[in-house]
Parts: C-alpha cells; structure tokens; sequence
C-alpha cells in the first residue's frame, strides 16, 4: 500500500463523515495532474545517468558510442573511431543496471595508442531505454540511450500484430523520456497473404489490424502503416525520423532490418519467418547507431520475444492507460484496481464499449504480470 494510501485511511479515524468525498476530490486532482509521474520517471533517469564525475575529463576526447562488440565499445569521435576499453573505476558501479554503457552513450576517452582507447566518463543521460533483464529481472539491461523516438515495429499476419507487446514499448517509451511511434509492416499481406496462411487467420488479421488502428489513433498515438514491399508509408516514416535520433525496437521477423536498410542504404543481415510458428528468427545480434544522411541517427536493436517492463509498480499501470486512468476517480474504491473490485466505473465503460476491450485487456495483463514481479521480489 503506498504512503497517500495509509494517509488516506489514518484520515478515515478522525473524519469520518466526509472521508468520501475528501478522497474523491484528492483522486480528482490527482489524476488531473498527471506531471507527478513523469516526475517520478525523471527522478528515476537522474539516479542511473552519470557514472563518473566530471573533475578531471573535460580535456579528454568526446565521443558517442556507436555499438557494444564482444572485442569492446566503438566509440565515434567526430571523423574518427575507436574501439574502447572500460576504465576500472567504472567497473565497480554497483547499481541494479545490468550493462553500464549503451548505444547512444556520450562519453569521454583518453586515447591509448592507434584507434584504441579507454573510456573513463559516460555523460548524463537525458532518455532511457530499458527492460528487466530475461534472467534475474532484477536488473536493468539497458537498450538504446539518448534518443528522442522509438519507433515500436509491429508487423501483420507474419508474424502477426501483437498489441500486448506494443504497449509494453509504450509504457517503457514514455517511462525512459521517448515518444513512442507504431510502424506497423506488412501490410501488403492483408490483400495478398502467403499461401500458408488460411483465409479465417487473414480475416481475423484484418478485424484486428482496423481496430487496432481506430483505437491508437483515437488515443493521439501515431501509427504508420508501412510495407517494404509496396513502399507504402516509407516517405512518411522518413519524415518522421528526420532530424531525430530514433531506435528500432520489436519482435524478430517483423522487419526492422529490413526498414532501416530502406530508409537509410545500408545493409544490415535480414532474415525470415520460422514457417511453423510464424515467428522471427534473430538476425540483429548487436545494437548499432547508423547516421542518417539528411539528418539524425537511428538504431536496429536485436529481435526479442517477451519484453519485461523495468521498475513499474502495480499502482502505476493504470497512469499509463489514459482511458482507464480518466475514469479512476469515478470508481467506488480510491485505490481501485480495476480488475475485481465491485462498482468499478472502468468495469462499467468496457461494458458499455467506451473503453476497448482489447485495451483493458492489455491493462488486466500488464497488472497481472507486473504484481506477480512485484510479489516475488
């Protein structure tokens, strides 16, 4: 139980009679000033965003990391490159990070000879991206770091649209400081599918993939729809990552590789879909920071098959489903949850239609996944 919690119901000892409606009013401001929990987040990024002091770096080289290799960081300064070491005193961070440096780092180097060099300071971070690290979950592997977009790739039929796994993006999206932007691929499929596939799977694609649509565009999400094939939706995407540092992030196989080799001219391995199961196979094994050449950089992170949300309690959820999140002051029970609750006004909306059930659906799950997390810590 949180600490406005306890207060709430130390109050509901010494006033009774209108302990209802006191809580009413403080949930209806509370929700109305949403800022506290990007504070929060932003609390959080200050506690994780500098590894070293500033004393005694300002001489040295400034770089940015440009890809993690199992031989050591390469490092872009300005025309030069060069594969780094981690200073020692870095080394010893004790924090719950899994991984200390990221694609998309600033960091200062002193030179070691050649193109080798040392990196002895990473620089403040003004956005993260991060997951629950698969193993132990009680890391933080972080994924991509200053950048200002995720572009959150999704894919039809091939592998097929998953909207529980997009709005995990989301939330880490808007946690780690991103804007979050759904590409949606594939869809040349909805008119011309493979031949494995049966109709009533396409069908059912495309009921999914039009509300899907209605409901996010609804939500003041941008969606794009796209096809490497056809080249629908590639002028637009271009537009939107123009100027911008972005990261690629998704599922395997739903074609990221494929985009950034689009938009950009390289030539980063692609892959396909397991026939069986319809899945990705990993292509993507490192992350890489590829320049754009009107502007900007993007970044192809590797394919993942479940991704765990970092550091969200239970009573956040909500706070990031604005649908549910608008309604919460309107529920019988302050501390609502949503799921089992009795008089529940974001019960009532799904029934009635004004709430999608395939968004609260997501919420249900999230929270189900998330308390579980949060019990066994």
């Amino acid at each position: 139980m949180s600490k406005d919690e306890d207060l709430w119901h130390m109050e509901e000892d010494f006033y009774s009679k209108d302990s209802k409606a006191s809580r009413k009013e403080r949930k209806r401001v509370s929700i109305k000033d949403r800022s506290k929990f990007k504070k929060s987040d932003q609390d959080q990024l200050k506690k994780k965003t500098s590894l070293a002091d500033s004393d005694g770096t300002e001489h040295l080289l400034r770089g940015r990391v440009l890809a993690i290799l199992p031989e050591g960081t390469l490092v872009s300064c300005g025309d030069k490159e060069y594969l780094c070491s981690l200073k020692g005193s870095l080394k010893q961070d004790k924090s719950r990070m899994k991984n200390l440096l990221a694609v998309g780092d600033f960091v200062r180097i002193e030179e070691s000879g050649g193109d080798q060099g040392c990196i002895a300071k990473v620089e403040e971070r003004h956005s993260i991206l991060s997951r629950a690290d698969n193993l132990s979950r009680n890391k933080e592997q972080l994924i991509a770091v200053n950048i200002d977009q995720v572009l959150i790739t999704a894919s039809v039929i091939f592998p097929p649209l998953k909207p529980f796994l997009i709005d995990r993006y989301i939330i880490a999206s808007q946690k780690g400081n991103m804007e979050p932007i759904i590409l949606i691929n594939k869809i040349d499929y909805l008119s011309t599918p493979p031949d494995e596939i049966d109709a009533a799977s396409v069908e059912n694609e495309k009921a999914l993939y039009d509300e899907f649509l209605r409901i996010y565009r609804d939500l003041h999400f941008k969606v794009i729809p796209i096809s490497v094939e056809t080249g629908v939706g590639i002028e637009e995407l271009k537009s939107a990552m123009h100027g911008k540092t972005s990261v690629f992030s998704g599922q395997s196989g739903v074609g990221k590789s494929s985009l950034i080799n689009l938009v950009t001219g390289s030539s980063l391995a692609t892959g396909s879909v397991v026939q069986r199961t319809r899945k990705g196979s990993h292509t993507t094994t490192t992350t890489h920071l590829v320049p754009l050449e009107e502007g900007g950089f993007c970044i192809d992170t590797p394919g993942i098959k479940s991704f765990g949300l970092w550091d969200l309690e239970p009573d956040e959820v909500a706070s990031y489903f604005p649908e549910i999140f608008a309604l919460s002051s309107e529920c019988k029970y302050p501390d609502c949850s949503h799921i089992s609750e009795p008089d529940c006004a974001v019960k009532k909306a799904v029934e009635e239609n004004r709430i999608s059930s395939l968004r609260f659906a997501s919420y249900c799950a999230l929270m189900s996944s998330v308390s579980e997390e949060h019990r066994q810590r």
